[in-house]
């Protein structure tokens, strides 16, 4: 009931990922294999039409699999609505995705800003997200601007850019920060994290929302 907006969903979690953000609570994702084929996949999923209204792809990255595009395109022709959450690495596949119409809902994580997207991901896809920026902009689907959010990692000055990077790049509507999740088993090893509301931030045309 929390992953689709209003909907009723299952999620496919997808083990692997390209990057390895240092607050990251699901480490046996990240690492681990997959245990189901996409067969066994549509299998569960045909057992389930008509009680559930939505199928979120998530990870890890779920884009990262060249299978990805394939079980999409699946789901979406069994009557499901699909909801993609990515760390905007993939603008290529995200794009494929949306040109084939598989998509009805985006979920975009935007990391951090331009000097700390790398210490905290440990990857370098800064640019990426803003190319899945634009390409999502371009395509008549629902989506959403999502931030993790550690004391330790981010500051309130790093949001305050990272909001102005968004207007900067035509992103208006919500723009969601969730807090991180404390006494968690994460990639690195991190202190608790204080809760602080950044809703004050909102600007006209970018409404913070904590989650």
């Amino acid at each position: 009931m929390l992953d689709y907006p209003d909907k009723t969903a299952c999620i496919l979690w997808f083990a692997g990922c390209n990057m390895k953000c240092s607050y990251c609570y699901n480490p046996e994702i990240v690492f681990g294999k997959g245990v189901l084929t996409i067969p066994e996949t549509l299998d569960f999923l045909a057992k389930r039409k008509h009680l559930l209204d939505a199928v979120v792809f998530s990870g890890g990255e779920c884009l990262l699999h060249k299978e990805s595009l394939e079980l999409l395109q699946a789901v979406k022709a069994m009557g499901f609505l699909v909801k993609v959450d990515t760390n905007g690495s993939m603008p290529h596949r995200l794009k494929e995705a949306l040109t084939h119409q598989c998509v009805d809902y985006i979920a975009l994580d935007f990391k951090a800003t331009k000097l700390k997207t790398a210490p905290i991901t440990n990857a370098n896809f800064y640019e990426h997200f803003f190319e899945c920026l634009a390409i999502i902009q371009q395509f008549a689907v629902a989506y959403e601007v999502r931030t993790t959010v550690h004391s330790d990692l981010l500051e309130e000055r790093d949001i305050a850019e990272m909001i102005q990077l968004l207007s900067n790049n035509g992103y208006k509507g919500c723009y969601f920060l969730q807090p991180f999740r404390n006494n968690t088993v994460t990639l690195q090893p991190l202190s608790n994290s204080k809760t602080i509301d950044y809703t004050r931030l909102s600007t006209p045309t970018i409404q913070v929302k904590m989650r």
